[in-house]
């Protein structure tokens, strides 16, 4: 069987087979950034789709990634999952847009009459400029003690990661996400940011700034925000990363959180043997073993009434308010980055990021 040149781009950038790895799978969907990869046997007929909430479901059940495309299939449909669904490939694009709003999906396999998939739909290719209803607020007030000599008469937000600030990094990929309103929280060297942006029509987005007199911690300045009613998506300002902010949106929707932290996983290698006893007794030695922990990376989607757990003008840590709301038995959910992070609040992971291939990927 021989394939056009469209199909075979398409198997090539969204499918695996059937016994290819999990971390293998997880490699192609962060490499074609669209949240879809498909399983096809080798007739290429369709046997299932992996989508990005299945690797961020997988993450946060520390699944082994080494188990096949075909056991992770199986385990969906131990689990309820349905048939993948596709549409007949002379479907209308009107009709395939529709299909895909009323399932809440992003993708479409498009399948001949043996369900061998000849194209993939994307809904973010059908509904261009389709915006998200969402505000994105950049945490840009920091003083960036960590960083000096580089931050001494910069900000550290406009500091270069290539041919480009950071911050211009950030807001370029809330733009792509399709928000179009961004309101950037400053403190130190103020001017600078707002001459670099100003009110964003160059950028192709409404930016607006929040200036603290005085440092609120990363949650105070939220208070000072006029009218937020919508959802708030906050991205600390030294924050690099290829994370997907529709993901983050639609896995928030479907936790039904107030609010929802990204997290990163974070492996600590414990260079000694390390003993477990019940009293005297030894139970178990493990040598050398690795820790794996879920930190903080810096985003955030909350909902307008986490508000009112601020106080106008008084200074809150992000930590803190996140703790208040676990407190009030608030639903706080966590979303797993498989992509691209970087925090580069020190010199090294500064010097790191500059080097980075994905940076330089987002800035083509």
């Amino acid at each position: 069987m021989t394939d056009s040149p469209r199909i075979a781009e398409v198997v090539a950038r969204f499918a695996v087979p059937p016994e290819a790895t999990m971390q293998q799978l997880l490699e192609v969907l962060d490499r074609n950034g669209e949240g879809v990869v498909m399983v096809l046997d080798e007739e290429r007929r369709l046997l299932g789709l992996v989508t990005d909430g299945d690797i961020r479901r997988a993450l946060l059940a520390r699944m082994d990634f080494g188990v096949t495309a075909a056991a992770f299939l199986a385990s969906k449909k131990a689990g309820g999952y349905e048939r993948p669904l596709a549409m007949p490939a002379d479907t209308a694009p009107d009709e395939i847009e529709r299909l895909m709003r009323v399932r809440l999906v992003r993708h479409m396999p498009l399948v001949d009459g043996e369900n061998r998939v000849v194209d993939l739909a994307l809904q973010r290719y059908l509904s261009e400029g389709d915006n998200l209803a969402v505000q994105a607020v950049v945490m840009a007030g920091g003083f960036g003690t960590r960083l000096r000599p580089f931050t001494e008469a910069t900000p550290k937000p406009l500091l270069k990661l290539g041919d480009r600030p950071v911050i211009e990094h950030i807001v370029g990929q809330l733009k792509a996400a399709g928000i179009r309103r961004v309101n950037i929280t400053t403190h130190y060297h103020a001017d600078k940011i707002r001459a670099h942006f100003g009110d964003g029509c160059a950028f192709g987005i409404d930016v607006r700034y929040t200036h603290e007199e005085t440092p609120l911690g990363t949650a105070g300045a939220l208070s000072m925000l006029d009218g937020a009613d919508e959802p708030l998506l906050v991205v600390n300002g030294d924050v690099v990363t290829a994370v997907d902010f529709r993901a983050l949106v639609e896995f928030h929707r479907e936790q039904k959180a107030d609010l929802t932290m990204a997290v990163r996983k974070y492996e600590v290698s414990v260079p000694f043997g390390v003993v477990e006893a019940e009293g005297a007794r030894v139970i178990r030695l493990t040598e050398k073993p690795s820790l794996a922990f879920f930190i903080n990376a810096g985003i955030y989607l909350l909902e307008p009434k986490v508000l009112r757990h601020l106080e106008a003008g008084r200074r809150l840590d992000m930590t803190d308010l996140i703790q208040r709301l676990l407190d009030d038995g608030t639903m706080v959910a966590s979303f797993p980055i498989h992509e691209y992070w970087m925090d580069i609040g020190q010199v090294d992971d500064y010097l790191k990021a500059s080097m980075a291939p994905e940076l330089r990927r987002q800035g083509k």
